[in-house]
């Protein structure tokens, strides 16, 4: 199999952190998924990397399972899922599992993932042993900041990140050490009970062996 390229990588520690704000708001009620409960949506994501005057888009879905893992599928402009899960990351291409790595030889991967799991729980300490945690309130909206502690750690590549929404996750802007920055946008959330797909069960527990 292929290795993962530097950047799906870091797309792929991206998206955790972007679902992590998606679930964890900035007030003193925090939404966090219970076993069985799926969040679903829609994202846009724009990277902006030096030398390039426009930004590299792209589009697709996510499903978030409680105590599972985490489905990121891109459609636009390449078909291409990227299942994220305790024991490592897979990735398919048209139908075929084109990269397989266990969570053991992915540092980042396996930090940010236990980072993603605690939050859920509310355990914000977990985040903040990496990150200098800022949070904002106004009427609905919320904002968070986290500014990495050791931004020249290797093992976690992100300088900063910024994450503002509503009851969900609106918008979250990652920034790495060398000024490149993502950009998420979601629309479409929703939190639900029904039942995964054949095909959503079949990623997940490929992903999982």
């Amino acid at each position: 199999m292929e290795s993962l390229k530097p950047n799906g990588l870091f797309a792929a520690a991206l998206l955790c952190f972007a679902l992590l704000a998606s679930v964890v708001p900035a007030t003193a009620q925090t939404v966090t998924l219970a076993d069985g409960q799926i969040l679903r949506g829609q994202f846009e994501q724009k990277r902006y990397l030096s030398g390039l005057a426009n930004p590299v888009r792209s589009s697709g879905t996510f499903t978030l399972v409680a105590g599972r893992g985490l489905i990121w599928t891109t459609t636009k402009p390449f078909p291409t899922t990227t299942v994220m899960t305790e024991a490592g990351l897979v990735q398919d291409v048209k139908g075929k599992e084109t990269v397989r790595l266990a969570a053991s030889r992915l540092p980042i991967m396996s930090k940010l993932y236990t980072m993603f799991g605690a939050a859920l729980t509310g355990n914000w300490e977990a985040m903040q042993s990496a990150f200098a945690l800022t949070r904002q309130q106004k009427g609905q909206a919320w904002s968070i900041r986290l500014d990495s502690l050791r931004p020249d750690d290797p093992n976690l590549p992100i300088k900063a990140i910024n994450a503002r929404g509503q009851k969900l996750l609106d918008e979250v802007e990652v920034v790495k050490p060398n000024d490149d920055r993502d950009v998420l946008s979601f629309f479409n959330q929703k939190l639900e009970r029904a039942p995964l797909t054949a095909e959503e069960d079949e990623f997940l527990t490929r992903a999982q062996r």
